[in-house]
């Protein structure tokens, strides 16, 4: 099996996620806190929780949790959920799904673990890249049309899109999963920041629950704001794959950590009020954004995201993207990502709308002077 490279992005937050003060780029919404969470128990998770043994859990997740999960869907029910942490669960099910010499189609630009396991398990991988228009950030329906066919093995999803926010509309997505249905093709959706839809009207149904080879990735980190719980899921109709998953998984994790799984469900059962916090967050934001790169528009262009925690705004100024982040974090203090982190051309850095102190890492980059770099 083909080494795996160095994950870039993962490798960039470990150098500067917790030395730089401001952070710019994060992707998940501001953390709860644990007793902020259980104050959001009811009685019966509650005494769970107070009554919680350190052992070993059940290795498909707490069934209470599953239940839970499964709440988040239709067609999908408990047995269709498989629990582990989202890095995890796209490296089990890539690896259980993929052979040496299969051919995967995958959007672009991704979170780099979309498209490098895929090329570790001696893929070939062919990216579907999103357009920018005038309108923002859309599918090109005509393109993957082009790319897809009887050899596809895979085509990898990710919706809302991490780094542009890109939500297609509900005909468009339609449309994909019925292009992947025409050749049968596997596909595999990460749904992380589902819930953070700037109008619920435009939120797509899960892929799982629409197309029975498709694969839905869920999680807490995101639109939970409870990255710390490293729990997220697979749900799937597809017959067989859930039973593979769960003999691979005996070789990675085995089974997730007990406190996690009752705080995992706490959150789901409070998740109504946790994604209304997130989304007044993400939306003072957006205009914290917009506004700046108004003043600044000879610099910045700003890209509207429509779901989300993330956007992929442009830099227009002098030099490179790259030595523009480098400058904020070396002279500010702030931790901005650049696009090629996720293998994006055109000078795009991904900002962060979750965090409570976006605004003041906005206010360290414009104290950075007139040129920014």
């Amino acid at each position: 099996m083909p080494e795996l490279p160095p994950f870039q992005l993962e490798r960039y937050f470990a150098e500067y996620e917790f030395n730089a003060p401001y952070l710019l780029s994060a992707s998940d919404c501001e953390s709860l806190g644990l007793s902020e969470l259980l104050g959001m128990a009811g009685p019966d998770v509650r005494r769970l929780w107070d009554e919680l043994s350190l052992g070993y859990t059940e290795s498909p997740g707490h069934p209470l949790l599953r239940e839970a999960i499964a709440g988040l869907y239709g067609a999908a029910g408990r047995d269709d959920v498989l629990v582990a942490a989202p890095e995890e669960a796209i490296f089990v099910f890539m690896q259980t799904l993929l052979s040496p010499g299969d051919e995967v189609v995958a959007v672009s630009p991704a979170y780099q673990s979309l498209h490098e396991v895929a090329r570790s398990a001696g893929c070939t991988l062919t990216p579907w890249p999103l357009a920018l228009t005038a309108q923002g950030w859309q599918v090109d329906l005509e393109r993957l049309e082009s790319l897809l066919s009887a050899r596809i093995r895979l085509l990898v999803l990710n919706f809302p899109h991490n780094p542009t926010g890109c939500l297609p509309t509900k005909a468009e997505f339609e449309a994909i999963l019925a292009l992947a249905g025409r050749w049968g093709t596997y596909v595999f959706c990460d749904e992380m920041y589902r819930l953070l839809e700037y109008d619920p009207g435009l939120r797509l149904p899960p892929a799982c629950d629409r197309y029975e080879r498709a694969v839905s990735l869920g999680g807490m980190s995101k639109s939970l704001a409870l990255p710390g719980l490293r729990i997220g899921w697979l749900a799937t109709r597809a017959p067989g794959l859930r039973a593979r998953w769960q003999q691979y998984k005996d070789y990675t994790t085995i089974c997730s950590s007990a406190p996690s799984e009752i705080l995992a469900l706490i959150g789901l059962q409070a998740r109504q009020r946790i994604l209304a916090r997130n989304l007044a967050i993400i939306q003072a934001n957006l205009g914290l954004a917009v506004a700046f790169c108004q003043r600044h528009r000879q610099l910045f262009r700003w890209i509207a995201p429509q779901a989300g925690s993330v956007a992929f705004p442009q830099w227009l100024g002098p030099g490179g993207v790259e030595q523009f982040c480098q400058a904020m974090v070396e002279r500010q203090g702030v931790m901005v990502v650049p696009g090629t982190m996720f293998d994006a051309a055109g000078q795009h850095f991904r900002v962060g709308l979750g965090r409570r102190s976006f605004g003041e890492a906005l206010a360290r980059v414009e104290q950075g002077g007139p040129a920014f770099i």
